[in-house]
């Protein structure tokens, strides 16, 4: 089952939810989509197995706005240095100078999130501005001290983050220390979705091919089994103090091949005009969005 957060081009500002069907989005009454969520792993279950009876209003996808999925997350954490390649490239451009020990995170503001198909300003300060595509679990239900072998049966699906990163900022949030990165929380760094898939449609979510384009031509490919902190290490180590309530969410690292770790890095980082997909290959779904000038 597809899940997503939208509003309608003809009522703007009036944030729904909806379940893709026949390819257009029924619309549900339901809330939010962390109130749906939080009707349980069995609730889901019922809605997918009645999706094609359900009467409500259903919507054109060229007449809806897509926000993020979950728009107002109480905690949207996410985990870095988790791809093999992508931390050689760090360890060449100076951004780590260590391997972690154990899964390492930062915040993303809800205030950076943005849908699929909007417009991300750049703004006028960055010129360094890179992609980072990135696989993300959804909690399903509350979690707390939770065992490595019972981590999935907490998540209701995963999505698509491209965690846009200005990497002069970084650089110099790195070098002084900083745990929070500005780099990474301006509005629009954070375009995530469209959907929510819910964990029926994903066979194996260590096995999805992740892919990166600008302007039609592929960028990355890479499959999320190269990941060295796998989603059960991760529950258990930021649940140990941390309660997880319904709809949080973990984005699980940028794959190699950002423009940062390539030799001809100034030609590859984005700017106005430039059209971003970030997209898994199966399940299929994919994230776009335009990058502007102010």
């Amino acid at each position: 089952m597809r899940l997503a957060t939208f509003e309608t081009i003809q009522s703007p500002g009036r944030a729904r939810v909806g379940a893709l069907r026949a390819g257009r989005l029924l619309e549900l009454d339901v809330g939010s989509m962390k109130a749906l969520l939080g009707r349980g792993p069995e609730a889901l279950q019922e809605l997918a197995g009645q999706l094609e009876s359900i009467q409500a209003p259903t919507h054109a996808l060229s007449d809806v706005r897509f926000l993020p999925p979950v728009p107002d997350a109480a905690k949207f954490l996410c985990v870095g240095k988790n791809y093999r390649s992508h931390l050689e490239e760090l360890k060449r451009t100076d951004l780590i100078k260590e391997l972690p020990q154990e899964p390492t995170g930062f915040v993303k503001l809800n205030d950076c999130l943005t849908g699929h198909d909007r417009d991300v300003v750049r703004p006028p300060t960055v010129t360094h501005l890179d992609y980072e595509p990135e696989m993300v679990f959804v909690i399903g239900k509350p979690a707390y001290q939770i065992k490595p072998e019972n981590a999935l049966s907490y998540v209701a699906g995963i999505t698509i983050l491209n965690d846009l990163t200005c990497r002069d900022t970084q650089k110099r949030e790195v070098a002084s220390g900083s745990r929070f990165w500005t780099a990474k929380n301006a509005p629009g760094f954070g375009p995530l979705g469209p959907f929510i898939i819910t964990m029926d449609e994903v066979a194996d979510p260590y096995d999805i091919w992740v892919t990166c384009s600008v302007n039609g031509e592929q960028r990355m490919r890479v499959n999320t089994n190269e990941q060295i902190w796998r989603l059960a290490r991760i529950i258990e180590h930021f649940s140990r103090l941390v309660p997880l309530e319904v709809g949080d969410m973990f984005s699980t690292g940028a794959p190699g091949g950002v423009a940062v770790g390539k030799a001809n890095a100034e030609a590859l980082f984005l700017k106005p005009g430039d059209v971003v997909e970030c997209a898994f290959e199966s399940p299929a779904m994919v994230l776009r969005n335009r990058i502007v000038a102010p």
